[in-house]
Parts: C-alpha cells; sequence; structure tokens
C-alpha cells in the first residue's frame, strides 16, 4: 500500500512538472538560467579588469563607469561620457543580460562578448587608450601578470587573454527570479491583476513580435519609426547600415532587452525616452500604430516592472597595486 502510495505521488510530481514546463514553452517569453560552464578563475581575472580604469588613457573611465552594475548595468544618462568629457553619440546599453544578445552595440558590429569587450578601450571617445598601451600598463603590475599565467598558462599578456576574461565576467552577469520568471515557472500568485492585464496587453498589441525569449528582446534588428519616422536623434548615428552597408538596414537598430527595464532608463539609442510610460507611448505609436490609452499605458509599465531580476551579487574586487608611479593624465586634462 506505501508502495502504491509513493508511486502515485511521483506520477502527481511529475505530471504537475510536466504541465508547468508545457505552460513555459507556451509563453513567448522564457525564464532567464543560470550561466553554465563558467571558468571561475577567468571570471575573477574578468571581474578586476572589468573595474580597472587603468585600462584607459585617463586612468579614471572603467568599463563600469558606462556599464554600472548598481544602476542597471548602465549609466542613467542619455549618452555615456567618455575621455576629456566628450559625450558620446549613443546610450549605454546595459551589460546585465547581454549574453543572450544576438550581437553587441546598438548597430550589432561586434559578434559577441569578446569582440565587444575590446572596443571601447581603443575608442577615442570612450575609453581613449590603445590594445597595446593597455597591455604595457598590465604587464607593469606584477599581480595581473602573476593571475595571467594562472588562469591562462602562458607568460605573455595579449588583449586576446584580456577580452577572454572581461567576457567570461560578463556572462555571469544574469538576472533570474524575477517575478515574471517566477509567474512562468508556476507560481501563479507572483504578478497582480494589473501585471497580468499589462502582459495580455503586451501580447496582444504585438511588442511579443520583437521582445521575445530569456532576454524579451536582444535577439533581432529592427527599424526605429516603423508606422510613423522617428524623430529623435538621427545625426552620426545610422544604425546596422554602418556594419552591413545596406540602405535598407538604415536606421535599424538591435531590439533592446526588457529585463530589468526599470532600471536602465533613460530609453532607446538617444536616451531620448526619460520614463517607461514616455517609452511605451513612443514604441505603440513607431512601431505597431496605436496609442495606448493612459489606464493601458499604466498596466503595460507594470508588467514591465515584473521583469527586474536578482542583480548581480559580489563583492567589488582588490586591484593589484601599480608600481608605476608616472602621473596619468585626468579627464580635466584639455590636451
Amino acid at each position: 500500500m506505501m508502495k502504491r502510495t509513493i508511486i502515485s505521488a511521483a506520477v502527481a510530481l511529475l505530471s504537475g512538472f510536466a504541465v508547468s514546463q508545457a505552460a513555459v514553452a507556451s509563453e513567448p517569453i522564457q525564464p532567464i538560467k543560470p550561466p553554465a560552464n563558467i571558468n571561475l578563475g577567468m571570471v575573477e581575472l574578468g571581474k578586476k579588469l572589468y573595474f580597472d580604469p587603468r585600462l584607459s588613457k585617463s586612468g579614471f573611465i572603467s568599463c563600469n563607469s558606462c556599464h554600472n552594475l548598481s544602476m542597471g548595468g548602465t549609466d542613467n544618462i542619455p549618452t555615456s561620457i567618455g575621455d576629456k568629457w566628450q559625450q558620446g553619440p549613443i546610450n549605454a546599453p546595459t551589460v546585465l543580460n547581454s549574453s543572450l544578445n544576438v550581437a553587441q552595440f546598438w548597430d550589432g558590429r561586434a559578434a559577441d562578448l569578446k569582440a565587444q569587450a575590446g572596443g571601447p578601450i581603443a575608442n577615442p571617445g570612450e575609453m581613449a587608450f590603445t590594445h597595446t598601451l593597455a597591455i604595457n600598463v598590465l604587464e607593469s603590475i606584477p599581480g595581473y601578470v602573476r593571475e595571467f599565467k594562472q588562469v591562462f598558462g602562458k607568460d605573455k599578456i595579449t588583449i586576446e587573454e584580456v577580452t577572454l576574461a572581461i567576457a567570461e565576467f560578463e556572462k555571469t552577469l544574469v538576472t533570474p527570479n524575477s517575478r515574471f520568471d517566477q509567474w512562468l515557472l508556476g507560481k501563479k500568485d507572483a504578478l497582480t491583476k494589473t501585471e497580468m492585464e499589462g502582459y495580455t496587453l503586451f501580447k496582444d498589441s504585438g511588442c511579443i513580435a520583437c521582445h521575445n525569449g530569456e532576454a524579451v528582446g536582444g535577439n533581432s534588428f529592427q527599424k526605429m519609426g516603423l508606422v510613423e519616422p522617428y524623430k529623435g536623434n538621427t545625426k552620426g548615428v545610422e544604425g546596422r547600415v554602418a556594419v552591413t552597408g545596406k540602405d535598407a538596414d538604415r536606421f535599424n537598430f538591435k531590439v533592446p532587452t526588457l529585463r530589468n527595464v526599470e532600471m536602465t532608463y533613460p530609453y532607446f539609442h538617444d536616451g531620448a525616452a526619460n520614463t517607461l510610460t514616455e517609452a511605451v507611448d513612443i514604441m505603440g505609436r513607431l512601431q505597431l500604430g496605436k496609442k495606448f490609452t493612459k489606464d493601458e499605458n499604466a498596466k503595460i509599465v507594470a508588467f514591465l516592472k515584473t521583469l527586474t531580476g536578482d542583480q548581480p551579487n559580489f563583492t567589488l574586487p582588490v586591484l593589484p597595486p601599480s608600481t608605476d608611479s608616472t602621473p596619468r593624465p585626468t579627464p580635466f586634462d584639455k590636451k
């Protein structure tokens, strides 16, 4: 009798699991999964490099300056500020869940995180260094020389190892366990009635056509202004055409992820929308040809806020001390 009861309980549990899995599979958004196959030594090295301003010409700018992990993986300003207080042309996309993107940067010019990691270091408007000088700095720091040797088994440091390490750290910056993920996984009271109505509107209105998958976006390129032309910043920002050379790709951008979107304001490639309410209104009109009512807009915003997951949890790294006492230029230096 006891054996039959145990078997019945196991069958019921497996049936419930199968139903839950089927429910998840039927939704266009999937729960975020924890990172797999991570090299922990490389992650620890990459974390140091991510926070180290010595990879910039001024010695004041790090990856975290524009992709601040305490601010949703971005900097919460319309366009980022680089070397010598230069105002960049484009909004800093969040680094959180960036490993789920089809490509990196708004125009997708970097195929993956490793390819992206080297870009800002050598960009004259961002960190304004060169890869050669960055490597020279790292090789002058005994702590880095030892750690690179331990992780990669090589005596010489190259930009290849630097970008591999940073990318490995960035792969860990996923944000699972949002309330929406909890709902997807069977916790039916994780969302309120208003939030559920917002999700239904999000799907029925067509938002889900571009914002789907684990990252709720990031997996395609779309034209900004399908129904109405976008009247924001177009100066010097061409979108995907800069990569493909095809005029049809002009003003096509990678669809941004909506994970943690309440934290990643302001919105769009130019940071022109300051609030989610404003962003939902603009996207409804420009992309869908739909004017959301105030109540509909509020419900969609309520749903979007359920996409905030667990933020990266780690202690700030202790950076290896430099033995170089040569004064470095500062952001205040104009020449």
